[in-house]
C-alpha cells in the first residue's frame, strides 16, 4: 500500500541579473541546489515547470532578467514502512516524546535502498499505533535528522501536538534548542573558538557534495570551541554549536575553515597522514566514517514546559579513536 505524505511543494525563482543568458538548468540547479539536476530534469519533462505562467520543457533555454520560474513537485509515493523488533538506546522517554542516541549507519527514514533497518522501522515497533500519521507515512514522528553515519541524540515526537511544537522549535526559535557535537578534525582551528558562517547548498561541482556558497544556499551559522589538541597539532577534539540545521552543516563549515573531519569519507582528505605513526594509520584506515557524534540535545518540554536536557554517550569506536589521538583529556 502506498501514500501521499504531504501536499505537492512550490518552489519559485525571479531571475536576477546574473542569470541574464544562462541556461536554464544550470540557473535553476543554482537557485534550488536541494533538488538534483536529473530530479528537476524529470519535472520539467513531465510539466511541473513554468515560465512567466507558461508550461517549460527545454534545459537549455536561456534565462532572462525578471523570468519567474515557478517549480511543482508531486508528493512522493511510498510504501508504508513496517515495525521492525530493532534494540533502541532511549535516553528519555514519556508519553510525548523520546529522545534515542541514534547509533552510526543506521539510516532516519526510509528511502530508496534503505526500505528496512531505519530508525523509523524501529520507533515503530517501539511506540506501536501511537506513531500513525504523525509527521506522515515516510517520517512519522521525525522532528529532525542526523547523517546515516552521524551517532547521537534525536528527539521524536509521539503525537501531533508535541511533532507541531518540536518541528516549529526547531525550525523557527533555535536559540532555545541546545545542540552540541562533538568532532575530531584535521589540524588545528584558528582561532581556537569562533563563528562559522556561510549558505550552504549543493555544490556546483559534485551533486552529491554541499558546499559554501557566495551566492544562493541557506544561511548557516556555526559555533565552534577547540577543546584539545595534539602535541603534534595533527588534529584536534572541536565541540560545534548549530544555530542551524543544513545538510552536512558541520562537515561543510568545518572543511571550510580548512579543518575537515577526520575520516569523512566525502570532505575529510588529510595531506598529512603519513605524519601519524602506524598505529593511528592503521586505525584511520578501518575507522571510514565522519569523526562526529551529537552529544548534547536540550530543549523545551512543547507540554510541560520543562526544560529536558539530554546526553549520548559516545560510541565505542569514537571513544577509541579519541583516545588513540590523545585527545580524550578534552571530554567533559
Amino acid at each position: 500500500m502506498t501514500h501521499s505524505d504531504q501536499m505537492p511543494e512550490t518552489l519559485s525563482y525571479h531571475a536576477t541579473h546574473d542569470d541574464e543568458g544562462a541556461r536554464l538548468d544550470k540557473v535553476l540547479a543554482t537557485a534550488w541546489p536541494e533538488q538534483s539536476r536529473s530530479r528537476i530534469k524529470a519535472l520539467i519533462e513531465n510539466d511541473h515547470l513554468t515560465l512567466n505562467d507558461q508550461p517549460v520543457r527545454k534545459m537549455s533555454t536561456k534565462v532572462k532578467q525578471g523570468d519567474v520560474f515557478t517549480l511543482v513537485i508531486p508528493p512522493a509515493e511510498v510504501a508504508d514502512p513496517e515495525p521492525e523488533n530493532i534494540k533502541l538506546d532511549v535516553l528519555y522517554e514519556d508519553d510525548d516524546l523520546l529522545v534515542i542516541n541514534k547509533p552510526a549507519g543506521m539510516v532516519v527514514h526510509p528511502a530508496a535502498g534503505n526500505e528496512t533497518g531505519t530508525l523509523v522501522n524501529a520507533l515503530l515497533a517501539h511506540c506501536g499505533d501511537s506513531l500513525s500519521g504523525i509527521g506522515g507515512v515516510k517520517r512519522p514522528g521525525i522532528v529532525h535528522r542526523l547523517d546515516k553515519d552521524t551517532s547521537g541524540a534525536m528527539v521524536v515526537a509521539k503525537n501531533d501536538t508535541a511533532h507541531r511544537a518540536l518541528s516549529t522549535l526547531f525550525s523557527e526559535d533555535k536559540e532555545n534548542i541546545d545542540r552540541a557535537y562533538l568532532a575530531v578534525v584535521w589540524g588545528v582551528p584558528r582561532p581556537l573558538a569562533g563563528d562559522i558562517e556561510g549558505n550552504i547548498g549543493r555544490s556546483p561541482r559534485n551533486r552529491k557534495k554541499m558546499t559554501v556558497l557566495k551566492s544562493a544556499g541557506k544561511y548557516a551559522l556555526t559555533h565552534y570551541k577547540t577543546l584539545q589538541v595534539r602535541d603534534d597539532s595533527l588534529a584536534s577534539l572541536v565541540e560545534c554549536r548549530l544555530s542551524t540545521g543544513r545538510t552536512h552543516q558541520i562537515r561543510v563549515h568545518m572543511t571550510h575553515i580548512g579543518h575537515s573531519l577526520v575520516c569523512d569519507p566525502v570532505y575529510g582528505r588529510n595531506k598529512n597522514l603519513q605524519k601519524f605513526n602506524p598505529a593511528v594509520q592503521s586505525l584511520f584506515l578501518t575507522f571510514n566514517k565522519q569523526a562526529l557524534h551529537a552529544r548534547t540535545l536540550g530543549f523545551m518540554h512543547p507540554r510541560t514546559g520543562e526544560y529536558i536536557s539530554t546526553t549520548a554517550p559516545l560510541p565505542d569506536d569514537l571513544l577509541i579513536l579519541i583516545d588513540t589521538l590523545n585527545l580524550s583529556q578534552g571530554i567533559v
